[in-house]
This record gives structure tokens, C-alpha cells and sequence, in this order.
């Protein structure tokens, strides 16, 4: 049998459309085409597609039974080890990961790992919405009570492992909703909201207790949750206080952090106002300056509320850029105007005190840093000045230091982050911790492979395996 070596398309918004509403921008694969990419896995002996995944789904598993038609087969090998994956189907970087090794990759184009499990996914979804759906398989309630901080990527994965091992599991999450950054810092083109609490309400069908309003650290301590009836807590609670580069002006009236800009766009419906009563500035020139993917979210959202121009400004070159080839790709396609090389050194503001323009430098790249990258270098004498009356800082974010300060010999690394062995175990005896707030910001499927090893790890510990 011949094997195609193109990956079967997916179809999308068209640009000139997407760009004026938040609308979820790929649409998925049809079940014609799901079958036919599928058909393309050599389902080779070796899958080291398996363990190119953080989660360990068993992909060539769950594509052969796509292939034949099974999707429920397909969907029960998926949630054997990933809770969420509608979620990742969507935000995972599969590009960089089980695609990255995938055989055919070799020959031609890699399967479209990440493109069968959003269809499945959704397949499931749309059962559910049917009430035609099966949870899945859980052991007998074993006494155990866990407790988890956060519900955001890694907090989820630990939960949906931990309930089906059968333990007693609660989540505290500080906010109103559930989903962590699943919800506040993923816009709705990328990851419809609606999606993430669908997927959450069967983490909740199987038993999880999830309570609100709820900050550890402030409403409620680590060391009250282990004297209140609790055996083991894991600390999911990511790395959501942002950075900023500490220039003059960057007070100014218009400058948000991407952290404040999104939650206020995505979690909190700003783009809805008057709808919803949280308001945000819409302007009409926007600096988003960074290179990642919440640069590239903070640019396309300032577009659809009504930007005439977007600027995205950053430090190095698109071949550094750490965002996904794919974000990169949409976001140039919809206009987004790149700066590259560049990096601003003062905002200016005008007599209300509001930004009126960005002073930037040009830079040249000198040699590899600590991260491998090139370290960008100032070209001295090549300051430019841009005219905005927005700007949108996205270079990073560190965990919030109010766990550590109120945990007593809770150990921590360089930046706040708290530090972990690598079975996930802090240095207080019963806590254990994974994902952004362990690791630093990293990608979603990272965090939920941490909380599926943290959630192991404390199985161990309560079955004094560890």
C-alpha cells in the first residue's frame, strides 16, 4: 500500500475573517480525515512517538484504533494517561515533541499526533453533550485524602491520576473558575473555554472536589492542609507573577503585564464589555514586546479588539523565537507586524501620563548564553522611537512567593521556584510539587507530565513505597 507523506490539512479560519472575532482559528479534522491521517502511522515497533509524549499516551494504540473506526477504544486509550485532551490537542507543542521523533518524519511529513487527538477528543465531547459516554475506570476508594494547590495544567493531571488510583482528592484554586492558565492566559481562538471546564466537569463526574476562592497561602496554609485530615498535598500552582525589564517609563498609564492584559481578555470576558463588566483599553497601536507564546496570544488578542497595528518586538531573531512554528505562522498571517533585533529601553508618555511611544535600540547577535540562544547585544547609536498608546510586556513570569513564605522549610530554588527531587518531593515531608512553579514557565504538557510523576510518587509515599 502506497503511504501518503503529506499530513492530511486541517482547515482554518481564513485570516481577513479570524482576525475580527475569537473564534477557535484551526477547525478540526472530519472523521473521513481522521481515518485518512491516521492511515498514515507505520505503527512501527519501536513508537518512540510514546516517549517523545511527557504524558506517555500510547499514540500508535490510540491512531490504529482511529483507523479502524473505534473511537471509543481510541478515546480509553487516550484518558488512560491524559485527563485533558481536548486541551492538549489544541496548546500541546507536538511539533517539538512525539511529532519531532515520529518515523515518517523521516520519509516525509510526521503524523498529525496532536491533530487525531483533538478528534477523538472532540468526538468524546460531543458524546458527553449527548449524555453517551463512559467515565473512566477507577479503583475502589482507598481512605487516602490528597489535597491539591492550584487547578491549573499539573494540578489536573496529579488529581485525575490520583482519583483514579482511588484516593479522596480536593483542589484549591485561588481564583473564581477552574483551569489555571488553561483559562486565564489562553486566548478563546486558541482554546475555547467552554472546552477546558467540559473536559474538567469528567475530572469532577469522577469524583474530584474542586472549591474556589480558596488561596493557599493566604486563606489557608500548606501545613493546615496536612493537619486537617489531609495525607499528602502536591503544589500546582504555577509560575503566574510576571517580569518586567525595569526600564524608565514602564509605569505609565497603558503598560500592562501579558498576565494582567489576557486574564482581563480571557478569564474575566473584557472583550465582552459592557456584557461582563471587567473593561480593558482598546487602543490602537499596540507594543507586545517578547517572543514566546504569550507574545504571540498577547499581539493576536490587542488585533481582535480592535488594533490598527500591532507591534511585536523582540530581542533576538525569529529563528530564537521560542513560540510555536504555528503561532508564529497565524500571527504574521493576520498581520502582526515583527521587530525583530530590536528591544525597547524607555517609554514615553504624554501629560496625563499615559504612554504615548516606545524608545527601542537595534542589536546584533554575539555569542551562545545559558540558554544556547545567541545573547542579543546593543548596536550603540541606533535608538528609534515607536508611537503606541499600548504597551503588552510578555518576557516571562516567576511563581509567586506567598507557598514558600508561609511553609515552613520549604525549600526553594534561584527565582522562587520551589524545588523538587525528582519523584516531585519537596523538603517538607508529605508535600510535593510539579510543573511551572518547579520548573519555571514551560508549556502546558510539560506541567501535566509532572503532575502524572508527582501523583505516582505520592502513591508511593502513602503505600510507604517511597
Amino acid at each position: 500500500m502506497k503511504i501518503n507523506k503529506k499530513q492530511t490539512p486541517m482547515k482554518e479560519q481564513p485570516p481577513e475573517v479570524r482576525k475580527h472575532n475569537f473564534n477557535e482559528v484551526p477547525l478540526g479534522y472530519s472523521k473521513e480525515e481522521a481515518i485518512l491521517e491516521a492511515s498514515r502511522c507505520l505503527q512501527c515497533p519501536t513508537h518512540p512517538c510514546i516517549d517523545g509524549c511527557p504524558v506517555h499516551i500510547n499514540i500508535p494504540g490510540f491512531i490504529k484504533a482511529i483507523r479502524e473506526n473505534n473511537m471509543q477504544l481510541a478515546i480509553d486509550i487516550i484518558h488512560q494517561s491524559n485527563s485533558l485532551p481536548a486541551v492538549t490537542g489544541r496548546v500541546c507543542p507536538q511539533e517539538d515533541q512525539c511529532q519531532a521523533v515520529c518515523v515518517m518524519g523521516k520519509i516525509g511529513d510526521p503524523v498529525a499526533i496532536g491533530r487525531l487527538e483533538r478528534y477523538v477528543a472532540d468526538w468524546d465531547l460531543d458524546n458527553r453533550r449527548k449524555g453517551e459516554f463512559k467515565l473512566p475506570k477507577k479503583e475502589k476508594p482507598n481512605g487516602k485524602r490528597v489535597a491539591i494547590v492550584g487547578s491549573g495544567p499539573s494540578g489536573l493531571a496529579c488529581a485525575g491520576d490520583l482519583i483514579k488510583k482511588g484516593y479522596d482528592v480536593t483542589i484549591f484554586e485561588g481564583f473564581h473558575k477552574t483551569g489555571g492558565v488553561l483559562v486565564y492566559g489562553i486566548p478563546e481562538f486558541r482554546l475555547p473555554k467552554s472546552i477546558v471546564h467540559e473536559e474538567i466537569n469528567l475530572l469532577e463526574k469522577l469524583g474530584i472536589k474542586i472549591v474556589t476562592d480558596v488561596l493557599i497561602g493566604r486563606t489557608m496554609t500548606i501545613p493546615e492542609l496536612l493537619n486537617n485530615g489531609f495525607d499528602a498535598v502536591f503544589i500546582g500552582a504555577g509560575a503566574g507573577l510576571p517580569r518586567f525589564m525595569h526600564i524608565p517609563g514602564e509605569n505609565l498609564a497603558g503598560i500592562y503585564s501579558a498576565n494582567e492584559f489576557l486574564t482581563r481578555v480571557n478569564l474575566m470576558k473584557a472583550y465582552k464589555f459592557p456584557e461582563y463588566d471587567t473593561p480593558i483599553k482598546k487602543a490602537k497601536r499596540v507594543a507586545v514586546i517578547g517572543g514566546g507564546n504569550v507574545a504571540m496570544d498577547s499581539a493576536r488578542t490587542a488585533l481582535r479588539l480592535g488594533a490598527e497595528h500591532v507591534y511585536l518586538i523582540y530581542r533576538r531573531s525569529r529563528k530564537e523565537m521560542p513560540a510555536r512554528e504555528e503561532e508564529i505562522y497565524h500571527a504574521e498571517e493576520e498581520g502582526i507586524e515583527f521587530n525583530l533585533l530590536t528591544n525597547p529601553v524607555r517609554y514615553i508618555g504624554d501629560e496625563r501620563g499615559f504612554v504615548k511611544s516606545a524608545e527601542c535600540i537595534k542589536m546584533q547577535l554575539g555569542e551562545k548564553d545559558a540558554s544556547g540562544r545567541r545573547r542579543p547585544i546593543p548596536i550603540e547609536g541606533s535608538e528609534f522611537t515607536i508611537d503606541v498608546d499600548q504597551v503588552i510586556v510578555a518576557i516571562g513570569t516567576t511563581p509567586n512567593p506567598i507557598i514558600p513564605r508561609t511553609t515552613a522549610g520549604l525549600k526553594t530554588g534561584r527565582h522562587g521556584t520551589i524545588w523538587a527531587d525528582e519523584n516531585g518531593a519537596t523538603s517538607v515531608k508529605g508535600v510535593f510539587a510539579g510543573g511551572d512553579i518547579v520548573t519555571g514557565a514551560a508549556t502546558v504538557i510539560t506541567a501535566m507530565g509532572a503532575g502524572r510523576k508527582a501523583a505516582d510518587s505520592i502513591d508511593k509515599y502513602l503505600r510507604g513505597k517511597l
